[in-house]
């Protein structure tokens, strides 16, 4: 949407703010509310009106027509209208109700319930005709409905007219008394053209339809309506809702990249002859995809503007370097970098590869994470505070007492895994009245492009899309748990071979409810029937100390076989593990495979990756099949982002994203470019709409987008 830039200015006219007005009205002004719905309404997030027009259903039932019995198709939502042909009440375990209903199509029905009053029971008379809504499944007398909404037919009743939206609820506050306040607040709506804040021009450039009437149609959906398009989400007043939330996400995370590359940050030049001295000593050159993102970097720090870049690379890809060497220019300027870690595993592997690598030129690295306590904690913020020049560690960096002298960059790996509120805090850390520290974001998880652009708008994105040369793609099979013991023997004669293997278990412990073998149970087993096999046991519980024992055993070659739950997920590089057993593999989303995988196929030996499954829902047998066909990282994510949607990639503390309430990326990501020019363009020409917006979409969580 390149051309929605050359629109021509709009002047802002009052009537946004006379929608601000009425919208920023309290709830209470609406009849029958008072103190006690005030509460609870705002405890969902509503206190003014415009809340409740942009409190937007979940879903949708279909109460306006009646499904025969014998029609009825499990798992799905259903209103059937029957005769009662029999009642049956037992209490041997615990109170039961079944209710026999028949139709004209000769089927039956149960309805039951497990809490009843007597009243119930003696309403369901044989021959009483009822009508019941509810979730169809199968049960042991064929199909049933648990606990149906119902109601007794003394003649024949109207169907609803429209379809029924649900809402999200909070205690106190039901869907009849929600729905009305909703459909009161929507009658206090501004006409059209008070009410819309897009520019007509920018409206017409993204075929937009009429804001008012895609609310009313969202929340109070006509008969004659496309109720197929409304209930799969694709319709056009959703589209319309969904364009104008991505858009006010965009508006938030671009404001707030205005605002910080506003501010000056130190000139960090890349060239040094410290820089020459480390590229001469690497045993490996860089690849080409290296050095194309180390020139963006350098770029970005020499500006005197806060470098805001997010680094992507597939595992194994090589980021790890490109960070040194962006941190090397931070000290060569006579500054300081942060570099912060999810797991004390992931931090210390980086304090090994940043010490081995700038330790040599003199560079101090310090240390620091919640296990460094005491004296040693003392002295670490001494330094950090004095002559530490690279300080590496977790969660930690972030916490109150921790002083940077200069702090110029801040380098984040696996940013997911972190809240957006903890990039802005350490940020923080480095603005000392004169400048910003850049910030440089790295992830191994490949993000999907749609993905990114919604995350991370304030960044700009890097790709390393280039593996070392010598590496192999890791061959991958999936085998049923009953072939275990084949799987050991080729373990046994990898480790004969000298190459080493990794073996992956879910659980920590035994558990009676999951099938998954437990990793102390299969570390037991393991060692008892590969005699002359040396096995290593790590997982989560583990003091750290001994986790870094293990590791490095591992790591050493003292080890063969590391038993391990998915606390080796990141982080971990051994060149010559060749081989990866990930037990229950049908239990673990894409990106993890994909993640654990990653951990072999690191040197340059021919390297496999054994998934073991019990048995497979459609979902798990189609996420094995991509992990069989592709070693593409990206492809993957694609994939994932498919399947899981956006909230479950990013976890849910990346504030903001998952909050969408009508935007889903797998159906409206490909708007994002238009939506982002749409941005830009608002931005520039009509700050007080993007205003609006935000305040519609985002509301108090607008602070999100200020990391």
């Amino acid at each position: 949407m390149s051309g929605s830039r050359r629109l021509p200015p709009v002047p802002e006219s009052a009537v946004a703010t006379a929608a601000v007005d009425v919208g920023t009205q309290p709830v209470d002004v609406l009849r029958g509310v008072g103190p006690a719905n005030v509460e609870a309404l705002a405890r969902l997030g509503i206190r003014v009106l415009q809340d409740l027009w942009f409190h937007l259903p979940l879903r949708y039932e279909d109460r306006t027509r009646i499904t025969r019995i014998r029609d009825l198709e499990p798992g799905r939502d259903a209103l059937v209208e029957g005769i009662v042909s029999g009642v049956e009440r037992s209490f041997r375990f615990r109170p039961l109700l079944r209710v026999a209903i028949d139709d004209e199509s000769g089927a039956t029905l149960t309805l039951r319930f497990f809490h009843f009053r007597s009243q119930q029971v003696d309403a369901f008379e044989p021959g009483a005709r009822f009508r019941v809504f509810g979730e169809v499944r199968h049960g042991a007398q064929g199909l049933e409905i648990i606990h149906p909404e119902y109601k007794r037919l003394a003649f024949d009743a109207p169907l609803d007219a429209a379809l029924t939206p649900v809402y999200p609820l909070t205690e106190g506050l039901g869907q009849k008394s929600l729905l009305r306040l909703v459909r009161d607040a929507l009658r206090m709506m501004p006409a059209s053209e008070a009410f819309d804040v897009l520019p007509e021009s920018l409206r017409r450039r993204l075929q937009l339809g009429d804001l008012r009437s895609a609310l009313w149609k969202v929340h109070a959906p006509a008969a004659d309506d496309d109720v197929a398009a409304l209930l799969a989400g694709s319709h056009p007043a959703q589209r319309r809702l969904a364009v104008d939330e991505l858009l006010a996400h965009q508006l938030s995370m671009r404001r707030v990249r205005r605002t910080l590359r506003g501010q000056p940050a130190a000139v960090l030049t890349g060239a040094s002859s410290r820089r020459d001295r480390l590229l001469q000593s690497l045993p490996f050159a860089l690849t080409g995809a290296q050095s194309r993102v180390l020139g963006e970097i350098d770029q970005d720090l020499v500006s005197g503007v806060p470098m805001l870049r997010l680094v992507q690379g597939d595992v194994g890809s090589g980021k790890t370097i490109v960070a040194v060497l962006a941190a090397l220019s931070a000290v060569d300027a006579g500054c300081q970098a942060a570099v912060m870690a999810p797991t004390e595993i992931l931090a210390e592997q980086h304090l090994r590869i940043f010490s081995q690598w700038l330790a040599p030129l003199g560079v101090r690295v310090v240390w620091l994470a919640g296990k460094v306590q005491g004296k040693a904690r003392n002295t670490a913020l001494q330094e950090i505070a004095g002559d530490a020049e690279v300080v590496v560690g977790t969660h930690a960096l972030m916490q109150d007492g921790v002083n940077f002298r200069r702090l110029s960059l801040v380098v984040i790996d696996e940013q997911h895994r972190f809240g957006v509120h903890q990039r802005l805090a350490l940020r923080e850390k480095g603005i000392d009245g004169s400048t910003v520290p850049h910030q440089l974001v790295m992830t191994a998880t490949p993000i999907p492009r749609t993905l990114a652009m919604a995350a991370y708008a304030d960044l700009d994105t890097s790709l390393i899309d280039e593996l070392p040369p010598g590496r192999q793609p890791v061959q991958t099979v999936a085998l049923r748990a009953s072939r275990r013991d084949e799987v050991i023997e080729r373990i046994r004669i990898a480790c004969s071979e000298g190459r080493q293997a990794y073996w992956v278990c879910p659980l920590i412990e035994e558990s009676d409810q999951l099938e998954a073998q437990a990793a102390e149970a299969t570390f037991d087993h393991l060692r008892a029937v590969l005699g002359g096999i040396r096995v290593g046991l790590i997982h989560g519980r583990l003091r750290p100390k001994d986790k870094q024992r293990v590791m490095d055993e591992f790591k050493n070659g003292a080890l063969d076989l590391l038993v391990a739950t998915t606390v080796i997920e990141v982080g971990v590089d051994v060149p010559n593990a060749s081989l990866m057993v990930i037990e229950n593999a049908e239990r673990m989303g894409l990106a993890q495979l994909h993640q654990l995988r990653g951990r072999v196929g690191r040197g340059s030996a021919q390297s496999s990756c054994v998934l073991l499954y019990q048995s497979m829902s459609d979902l798990a047998r189609e996420r094995i099949r991509v992990m069989r066909e592709t070693n593409d990282g990206f492809r993957i994510a694609e994939k994932d982002l498919e399947l899981r949607g956006p909230g479950e990639m990013l976890g849910t503390r990346q504030t903001g994203l998952i909050g969408f309430r009508v935007a889903d990326l797998a159906r409206h990501g490909h708007e994002l470019p238009a939506v982002r020019d749409a941005a830009e363009w608002l931005l520039e020409h009509a700050p007080t709409a993007a205003d609006v917006l935000i305040a519609r979409w985002i509301g108090a969580g607008v602070r999100f987008a200020e990391a």
